[in-house]
Parts: C-alpha cells; structure tokens; sequence
C-alpha cells in the first residue's frame, strides 16, 4: 500500500477528511518551505502539496502564478526544493506531493525526475498539464517506484474521458472546480454535488476537491461531497506577507489558518 493509499484508510476508518494544503517551494525561500511545511502539518494538515515553479503555468490562478515568479526571480532551483524534501519529509510525519508541470519532468528526464522525487520522499506527482491520453509512460514509471499520479476532473470533463482519468489516476482524484466558491454559500452547488456522486460511482479512489477553499464555512459545506480539501491560493496569499514580516509570526499565523480549517472537518478531534 502506497504512503498515500495509507493514509485514506486511516482516515476512512476514523471516519475523517483530509486537509491538504498548496504551497510554493521557494516563496519566499526554500528553508521556509521546509518549516512552514513541517507547521501545516503539526496543526493537522494531512498531506502536503509543494508546487514547483514554472514560468508557464496553465492551471494555477493570479495569486499562486505571482508565487510562481518570485520564487523563480529568485533563482530557485529544482535541486534545491528536491533537498529541502529529502531533508523535511523524514520529519514530516504526513505525505508529500509535488504539483509540477510536465515540462519540467519531461525536461529532467521523466525517470530521473520520479527517481529524485522517490529519494526526497515525495509520495506521489500532480501533473495538471499532462493529458490522460498520454499519462500511460509517467503512471508506469510512478507504480514502478511507489509514487502515486494523481490526475484531475473537472465539470466540464466529458464523462468517459473522466473514466480514463480514473483509470488511469492513483493515490487519489483531484476534482477542480471551474467555478470556485467566491463567497459564503448555504448549499453545495448541485452541478458539484450531481459530478462528485456519479463519479464516486465510477472509482474507489479517494475524491478531494480542490474548489476556492478559504474559509471554515466551505470547509463545512463541501466536506460531506469529498474525502479531503485542497486549500491553495488563500493559504500562498498568506505565505507572501514572510518577505515583509518576522518569519516566525508568518508561519505560526500559517499553522493556525489550517488549523481553523481542520477544525471544521468532521471528526476531526475538537
């Protein structure tokens, strides 16, 4: 059983949800990604999501982009968020995942990429920018070292080609929404609710929605229809305040904003 795999049944016997947070390695350095990382999950984060810069991203919005480019401006390189996570995730205690473009992979070199992710501790890859119809070499190469590929659906992804991605997706399910929640609402968006339930029909991997999330009142909305949350762009619009502010007060204000989220899942210890 993969890392990840493990812990969904964990969860799944506890009767829990996941909270997996995004944040972007090097903003605004690699050593803070390394104790922001290691905060998120001593407050209850479940999993981790680490994205790598890229200069062309093509599923990130304006918030997670500007990350993007800082780290980038900076000069971070891939070696050096691969050794922040090989010195982390052995103290992490929690599953990590890289969101990385397959530009990059495809660039280092598909199997040299899974290799070093392996050695660093990475538990599985998001790649949003690498059709299903030409996943097959990377799934290969990531059931062949015990990385999980977790791919994404989407509302508007035709039903059969959501199949595929099934098919061809473990670990877990990232389901996107293309709307996003921009406020508080007071009921679960039927189209979200009528894709979430068929899909579940369909797989028994895990479904985590990575859908605007921001705040306890979505958290609580959106829970019942998922076995985890993804939180991205609140949590990176946060992060950005550490160029300007004592690190440690950043990162502990990090911490207690997952932990607000955390708290408002269902059955999480209160």
């Amino acid at each position: 059983m993969s890392a990840i795999e493990n812990l969904f049944a964990k969860l799944r016997s506890a009767n829990r949800k996941a909270l997996m947070p995004f944040i972007t390695a090097g903003d605004p350095d690699v050593a803070f990604t390394g104790e922001v990382l290691l905060e998120l999950v001593r407050r209850g984060a479940s999993m981790c999501e680490v994205g790598i810069p890229y200069s062309d991203p093509i599923a990130d919005g304006p918030v997670i982009q500007a990350s993007y480019t800082r780290s980038l401006d900076k000069g971070v390189k891939l070696r050096d968020i691969l050794t922040m996570l090989r010195e982390t995730t052995p103290k992490l205690g929690a599953p990590a995942v890289t969101m990385v473009s397959y530009a990059i992979v495809y660039r280092h070199g598909v199997e040299k990429y899974c290799d070093a992710a392996r050695a660093a501790g990475v538990a599985g890859l998001i790649v949003p920018d690498l059709p299903v119809d030409e996943s097959r070499q990377l799934l290969d190469i990531c059931n062949s070292r015990d990385l999980s590929l977790i791919q994404l659906v989407t509302p508007l992804t035709p039903r059969d080609r959501a199949l595929r991605i099934c098919e061809t997706s473990t670990g877990f399910v990232y389901y996107v929404s293309v709307a996003g929640i921009t406020g508080e609402r007071t009921q679960l968006p039927p189209e979200l609710a009528e894709s979430v339930a068929w899909l579940r029909q369909q797989t028994n991997l895990p479904i985590c929605i990575g859908f605007g999330v921001s705040t306890p009142e979505h958290v609580k909305l959106l829970a019942p229809a998922a076995d985890g949350l993804i939180v991205g762009s609140a949590l990176v619009r946060r992060i950005a305040a550490a160029a300007q502010r004592p690190r440690a007060e950043v990162i502990k204000e990090a911490g207690d904003y997952i932990a607000s989220l955390v708290a408002a899942l269902p059955g999480s210890p209160r």
